[in-house]
């Protein structure tokens, strides 16, 4: 977010692309537009093509709360292969925000959805809606046309997926799932109505196959609830996302994607393990690995994420030996401080194999020095409260989206920067340290005068981009350790706090050298 100058160029009217290269040069050259794409954006400009919409889609992540853009085009995007246009949906004074928000019609709802601030406001609707349609007839007809798919299939192994359909505690006794589905293995219940732990117990136990329970967001969730399950279902794995102690190849067989609902089974072979690359095993609550997780049931285990799992059972020195067995691992993830220790470099030191730790290439670390290293920080979210007029959370989460430049030319620089926020494309592109695209703001001027210039953001792809694949960008482009980068991603991202523990370590570490320095000196 770094700002942009523009230069005004005095010239005639925009006729031809080699006035727009004459009257832009400047601008084409601070942007870093490549030359390749010049005539290519001059077109777009000229005939206000935004066509982004035709490549990309906006998503919603981290349950709703912030958006991702995602190439949804038919075909890949090659490097440097196409340039797009990208609105600026509000520009404006910092002083004048308030006011705009405020008086002009719509910009606040559009701001507040942009933003994610309007969360309350959506599911407020979304539970008129539930109480609309969550009835027993409803949920029967779900339940009853899963029980056909099972029935087409030669194995009656049976995984019900029952989230958010407005299922209350008389309503889970009604649909009587243990008599409908007697080889149950996984039940996702997230985000009902159930209260009576009484009830819901009644019916679950009676599920004894079950190997998966998902309750999340219930009323029903609690201490006593949990227990009941842990004690009434022997052979659960998981339980609400997380391992349970009795988790083993059946649980690292679901995060290994061997089973599913497309795929359900009461087993798994281990076997089927031999081919496995990938296992995503984060958030978990992990205490301690299932035994099935070696390197001789995983042989060809390239990629690990334990992020977000405690693994206190297990010594950090145990974790390094066991991984170190995986001879084909590359690129591992997990939380630094964490069960691996406090440094990236160490975890290296003892796992020359990896190519990528945390998402950030090996080498690089290394020569960095760098021992706390993520290219996936928690975000920053906006925090608001129902109280909250949509104006003023607009002003309290606009910080997390915010880009600026100056206006210039050849007599002085604008003093006042113009704020902006891109459109609803441009603001979904998150950060990445490996970003595959990059964005610049770009003035065009079609009368070839400044005061007729039209701001827009300029995005193009620096890497190739494959169908599916999240489209971001680097917040910090062109800043590095030498300009406090870490730190700086603060804005954006909750940084561990051993970041800047080991910062305040070394900067003491050079004060006492220079004091030492010049103490001996003075003796001399």
């Amino acid at each position: 977010m770094s700002p942009a100058v523009a230069s005004a160029s005095s010239g005639d009217r925009i006729r031809t692309y080699e006035d727009f290269v004459r009257v832009h040069a400047y601008l084409l050259a601070a942007a870093g537009i490549p030359p390749s794409l010049h005539r290519r954006l001059y077109r777009k400009l000229a005939d206000e093509v935004f066509d982004g919409g035709e490549v990309f889609a906006v998503e919603p992540c981290e349950d709703g709360r912030q958006r991702r853009l995602v190439l949804t085009a038919d075909q890949s995007l090659g490097k440097e292969s196409d340039v797009f246009l990208v609105d600026h949906a509000w520009s404006f004074r910092l002083p004048d925000a308030l006011k705009q928000l405020r008086e002009v019609p719509g910009l606040a709802e559009r701001m507040a959805a942009l933003m994610c601030v309007d969360l309350d406001r959506k599911i407020e609707a979304d539970e008129q809606d539930d109480d609309e349609s969550g009835s027993l007839e409803h949920v029967s007809q779900v339940v009853e046309k899963e029980r056909a798919r099972v029935q087409e299939r030669s194995d009656s192994t049976a995984w019900l997926e029952l989230e958010e359909l407005g299922i209350d505690d008389d309503m889970l006794v009604a649909l009587d799932l243990s008599a409908n589905f007697p080889n149950l293995v996984a039940l996702n219940l997230w985000g009902n109505k159930l209260r009576d732990p009484e009830k819901v117990m009644q019916e679950i136990r009676k599920c004894t196959k079950l190997k998966a329970l998902w309750l999340n967001e219930n009323p029903v969730l609690g201490k006593s609830i949990d227990k009941a399950v842990f004690d009434g279902l022997s052979g659960l794995e998981i339980y609400n996302s997380h391992f349970t102690s009795k988790a083993g190849e059946w649980a690292l067989g679901f995060c290994a994607d061997i089973v599913g609902a497309d795929n359900p089974c009461s087993s798994v072979e281990s076997t089927l393990f031999g081919s496995i690359g990938t296992i995503d095993l984060s958030d978990r609550c992990i205490h301690k690995l299932p035994e099935v997780f070696s390197p001789s049931k995983l042989p060809s285990l390239s990629k690990l994420n334990i992020r977000g799992n405690p693994l206190d059972q297990i010594s950090g020195d145990d974790l390094l030996k066991l991984f170190g067995g995986f001879t084909q691992l590359q690129e591992l993830e997990v939380d630094i401080p964490g069960p691996l220790g406090n440094s990236a470099i160490s975890i290296l030191e003892s796992l020359p194999n990896l190519s990528l730790l945390n998402g950030v290439d090996s080498s690089s670390i290394i020569e960095s020095g760098k021992h706390i290293v993520d290219s996936a920080l928690e975000p920053r979210l906006p925090e608001w409260s129902p109280e909250e007029p949509l104006a003023e959370r607009v002003i309290g989460a606009m910080w997390l989206y915010l880009m600026t430049y100056r206006l210039a030319d050849d007599e002085k620089i604008d003093e006042t920067p113009v704020w902006y926020v891109m459109d609803e494309l441009g603001s979904a592109m998150r950060h990445s340290d490996n970003a595959n695209f990059r964005i610049a703001p770009f003035l065009f001027m079609p009368e070839g005068k400044l005061h007729t210039a039209i701001s827009y953001t300029i995005l193009w792809p620096t890497h190739d981009v494959h169908t599916g694949e999240e489209c971001t960008r680097d917040f910090l482009f062109g800043i590095g350790e030498d300009k406090q980068r870490s730190a700086r991603l603060t804005a954006w991202f909750r940084t561990p706090e051993n970041y800047f523990i080991q910062a305040i370590l070394y900067l003491c570490l050079f004060c006492t050298r220079i004091c030492f320095f010049w103490y001996c000196r003075l003796r001399e």
